[in-house]
């Protein structure tokens, strides 16, 4: 049976959004058990059922304006910190929260824990693609500096869940730069591109840049969180910008426009679930201990149910088992 401990009470919607997520995973999986850590008054009237979910009351959490290292060493009993001593007491698998998220980067370092030969844990997410298929890009925010070897890090912990979690054979591996030349970019990209050229057993396919991201060009994008962060949320706002425009013109465009959208409505619908985050998961902290899953801040059901998938997938497939073996066995 597969633990996953959950901050109830971190993100935009909890623990309504929360709950209503892991109520959803418990009627599809009968191989998991959730452990909510949060108040046990909020949380219980949107429980369905108690089947294999565990309460464990906190009044204290961790808010979106704490001040990361700060909140975890001051908060003990909030829901976050001890949904990651759970993790590091092996009382649970992995781990959940849509909360904050440099606290969660903190307790997964300091209180989860590292794996020892991974520098600087990074945040990883699947990225929506034209195709559907998605692309995995790391580092999108945790960290603002990186050294070429953090980078190169980034590349294998990459191409690690791009084939163990979404079953793709020698994935494809992109540096982001200003331009596809193995000439362009500043020091940083120049020594990373070396790095990633030089490893035989990586599919590394050269630099690519930022308006090719969705077309596929990559299975996995490596970047420094500064940048990749930048990148997200460019993308974020592009394609909730366009659905909004969409709409705002189908709706203010009279008879015509009503009746071209109701012909299209089927490749509309699929168009918005191409452009969809909430299906992908969350942002996983990779090169950690465990998995440690950052799901969005205004996550919903679908988005928390989603997350709840990912984890599952990654428990089965042991993909931190396999990254630590294989770490360890590096020189």
């Amino acid at each position: 049976m597969k633990r996953i401990a959950i901050d109830a009470m971190g993100g935009d919607f909890a623990p309504k959004a929360i709950v209503e997520g892991v109520n959803d995973a418990v009627s599809v999986f009968s191989d998991v058990e959730f452990i909510l850590y949060g108040n046990e008054e909020a949380i219980r009237p949107h429980l369905v059922n108690s089947e294999r979910i565990t309460i464990v009351h906190t009044e204290e959490k961790i808010n979106s304006d704490d001040e990361p290292v700060k909140a975890i060493r001051r908060k003990k009993k909030a829901s976050m910190v001890m949904a990651a001593q759970a993790v590091k007491n092996q009382q649970a698998d992995a781990m959940l929260s849509a909360g904050n998220t440099g606290a969660l980067l903190a307790a997964g370092i300091f209180i989860v824990g590292r794996i020892k030969e991974i520098e600087r844990p990074g945040l990883m997410s699947v990225l929506p693609t034209a195709d559907g298929k998605g692309v995995v890009m790391m580092d999108l925010g945790a960290n603002a500096e990186s050294t070429a070897k953090h980078l190169y890090q980034y590349g294998v912990l990459g191409s690690f869940y791009a084939e163990n979690v979404r079953g793709i054979v020698k994935p494809r591996v992109g540096l982001l730069n200003n331009g596809t030349e193995a000439t362009k970019g500043d020091s940083l990209r120049k020594e990373t591109y070396e790095l990633l050229s030089n490893d035989n057993e990586m599919n590394f396919v050269g630099n690519v840049e930022a308006r090719d991201l969705m077309n596929g060009v990559a299975d996995v994008i490596v970047s420094d969180g500064f940048t990749g962060n930048a990148v997200l949320k460019s993308m974020e706002g592009t394609a909730k910008s366009i659905l909004s425009m969409l709409k705002t013109s189908i709706l203010t465009g009279g008879i015509k426009a009503k009746l071209g959208a109701w012909l299209l409505r089927d490749s509309l619908v699929s168009l918005k679930a191409k452009m969809d985050y909430s299906d992908a998961g969350g942002a996983v902290l990779f090169g950690l201990k465990a998995p440690i899953v950052k799901s969005h801040g205004s996550s919903d059901r679908k988005a928390i149910y989603s997350t709840i998938t990912q984890i599952r997938t990654m428990l089965e497939t042991d993909l931190i088992g396999k990254s630590v073996r294989q770490f360890s066995n590096e020189e």
